[in-house]
């Protein structure tokens, strides 16, 4: 027994350097791996992109409604600057008036003895059309806006809309299934930026906004957006494109754009969609239709009308020209068929037939 103790001693000693070895061993090879990609994979190069134009498209701070590149988006912009705003300030100033005047007119030191007046008919009169006349001037253009919004006009291209968490899904189904998804761009010094991620760059687009897909549509080209999510409600918004559209689960959406200005616009998810809501961005890509047609080719799929024509299915069918004669020379000899109305048939329950 002895001896054996010995052994086991003598082996535990013999094993304790490779095993303190090891770990370190360990540690050094998962340091070198964790450093080799970033040094000898380095991230791939950017496609081209449109870079964003200042100002268009792009939120720089300025207060107020973004430039609007659309026939909808300009009517409505005019709507709340010339009329709404113009409206609001005309009621701020004639009630801040009407204050004024109380104030001054009906102090105590001018009126000690307050008057008892509980009933004015003309008062009452105006003060119940005038709030409907200003309802009917703010109602009569909003319908008119509406209508516009509400008609489309003939779609060129259909563009499905899906909100993922927390990305973005973009089908085209006119142009051969295409469809790709859409991620938020990192910094080049984001720690969780992986090795095969490239990085953000100013012609991307600005941080949390640029993507590395965008949805690219022709311009002047009319597209139905149909917009819907798989798990949770999204919000589909690009303020320069007047657009900002919930996507549900279970429900498909359909709204428009027409936009005739080249160029990128950024929105973003608009509803608290989870923990990530803040880094779905989205980015529109509008071009001219021979680069769109340009871009749907190097995506693979196809516009409407190119693809081949489909092979004719009785192209490869065994029967040939010069085998049917053949066949038909076999079956001449061949007793004809007997009629149906002879053979005799099961019986079977009609009420029962029917009820099923």
């Amino acid at each position: 027994m002895k001896l054996i103790g010995w052994a086991i001693a003598l082996a535990a000693v013999g094993l304790t350097p490779a095993a303190a070895q090891a770990p370190q061993a360990n540690t050094a090879t998962a340091n070198v791996s964790e450093a080799t990609p970033a040094a000898a994979a380095p991230a791939a190069a950017p496609t081209p992109v449109m870079a964003p134009t200042p100002g268009i498209g792009v939120p720089d701070g300025r207060k107020g409604i973004q430039e609007q590149v659309t026939d909808i988006g300009k009517e409505a912009a005019g709507f709340h600057d010339n009329w709404l705003l113009l409206l609001c300030a005309v009621i701020s100033l004639f009630v801040l008036g009407l204050l004024g005047y109380a104030m001054v007119r009906f102090r105590r030191a001018a009126h000690p003895v307050p008057s008892r007046n509980s009933h004015n008919t003309t008062l009452e009169v105006v003060w119940t059309l005038v709030p409907v006349l200003i309802l009917v001037a703010i109602a009569i253009p909003s319908i008119r806006l509406l209508r516009h919004q509400y008609s489309p006009p003939k779609a060129d291209l259909t563009v499905k809309v899906i909100g993922n968490q927390w990305f973005w899904t973009y089908e085209y189904p006119d142009n051969g299934g295409l469809a790709l998804q859409s991620y938020m761009l990192k910094e080049a010094n984001d720690p969780t930026r992986g090795p095969k991620e490239r990085p953000r760059t100013d012609a991307d687009g600005p941080p949390l906004l640029a993507v590395d897909e965008r949805m690219v549509i022709p311009a002047g080209k009319v597209v139905k957006l149909i917009v819907t999510a798989t798990d949770v409600i999204h919000s589909f918004g690009v303020p320069a494109l007047w657009q900002k559209v919930d996507a549900n689960p279970g429900q498909l959406i359909e709204t428009w754009i027409k936009v005739d200005r080249p160029g990128v616009y950024f929105g973003q998810c608009s509803e608290l969609c989870g923990a990530r809501h803040a880094y779905m961005p989205i980015a529109v890509e509008v071009v001219p239709p021979a680069q769109f047609a340009a871009w749907v080719a190097s995506k693979g799929g196809t516009m409407p009308g190119s693809a081949p024509p489909r092979p004719d299915s009785t192209a490869i069918s065994p029967v040939t020209e010069a085998a049917a004669p053949a066949a038909a020379q076999a079956n001449a000899g061949a007793p004809a068929a007997a009629d149906p109305s002879a053979i005799p048939q099961p019986a079977t329950n009609q009420a029962a037939t029917a009820q099923n």
